[in-house]
């Protein structure tokens, strides 16, 4: 099982020295896999609800100064040697498809092969007005026709497509990504539309276990979950297995409330203990990666909760 952390794109923490000093020696401590988070711009009025609160707000404490998503991944890439980059997600429809797939490429070539793309349809339309990107209401079919288009573009040497958002033919399309046949695409979103998605053109799914609408806080509903998607998966022509699962997780410990919604144990709640015992049953379900937030003010903060994980919790699993 693969192990990665969040990532500072905004606020205090994703200045140049703290953000290099949180990933470089995240690197170091053995974590595989850093992710980053995607919004180009935060209007200054939300009617759209936010998906991971009770109460829909967007949190307040995202709204400050923020790194563009792809290219703050970049400059990381040149900072680390091992560690894979995820993007968590990105938005599709935020930005032109075939220079999202050039921008991903080069990436991916530069890095060595380290970028894994996660992907969603994006949830606030005031962002999507502000950006002109297409649509807001048509933004799962754009999502699925950009994400198709990349994977033409990056696996064929004649790329060529015709669709509804977006049309190319005559191109020449190099330096291809590294990774074969492409990078890996962990598709994000805990609902029926998001669980299709990852069965049709997923490499694996990447929920958030704390969306109130789709929740995911306990082992059973993390079962029925991912049965759901492999019959998904199957009645979409591919092998069952074919979709792996990925999961991030934002609220952990002995602060977390200690049951889910359903009752039952709240899945990484409690101490080290009971996080091990999570990882392993989540393993056993067929989680091949689980990322985590660490909280803290300082650079130092969350380093340190980071090698205290590491310590306490990972040796017991």
């Amino acid at each position: 099982m693969l192990i990665g952390f969040n990532a500072p794109t905004a606020g205090p923490l994703s200045t140049a020295d703290n953000l290099t000093k949180i990933v470089v020696r995240g690197e170091a401590m053995g974590f595989d896999y850093a992710t980053f988070s995607d919004h180009v711009v935060i209007p200054t009025v939300i009617a759209a609800e936010y998906p991971y609160s009770a109460s829909g707000e967007f949190p307040s404490g995202t709204r400050n100064e923020r790194h563009e998503q792809l290219t703050e991944i970049a400059w990381i890439a040149a900072k680390t040697t091992r560690l894979r980059l995820v993007t968590s997600v990105m938005v599709v429809p935020h930005r032109p498809a075939v220079l999202t797939a050039k921008i991903l490429a080069t990436i991916d070539v530069l890095s060595g092969g380290r970028l894994t793309l996660g992907i969603g349809a994006g949830w606030m339309r005031e962002e999507f007005e502000a950006l002109a990107a297409p649509d807001f209401d048509a933004r799962g079919t754009v999502t699925d026709e950009y994400v198709r288009a990349f994977v033409e573009l990056w696996t064929k040497d004649a790329p060529k497509f015709d669709g509804r958002h977006i049309r190319f033919s005559n191109i020449g399309f190099e330096p291809k990504p590294v990774q074969k046949p492409h990078p890996p695409i962990w598709v994000g979103g805990e609902s029926g539309p998001a669980l299709r998605r990852a069965a049709r053109i997923g490499d694996a799914w990447y929920p958030i276990g704390t969306n109130p609408q789709n929740p995911l806080d306990s082992l059973t509903r993390l079962k029925v979950q991912a049965e759901r998607l492999r019959k998904m998966t199957a009645e979409a022509g591919r092998d069952p297995k074919a979709v792996g699962l990925s999961l991030r997780i934002t609220v952990f410990g002995e602060t977390a409330p200690a049951k889910a919604s359903d009752g039952e144990h709240r899945l990484f709640a409690g101490p080290p203990t009971l996080l091990a015992a999570d990882i392993r049953a989540l393993r056993d379900v067929g989680v091949g990666c689980l990322d985590f937030g660490f909280g803290g003010s300082t650079a130092d903060e969350v380093l340190s909760g980071m090698q205290k994980f590491r310590a306490e919790v990972l040796p017991l699993v």
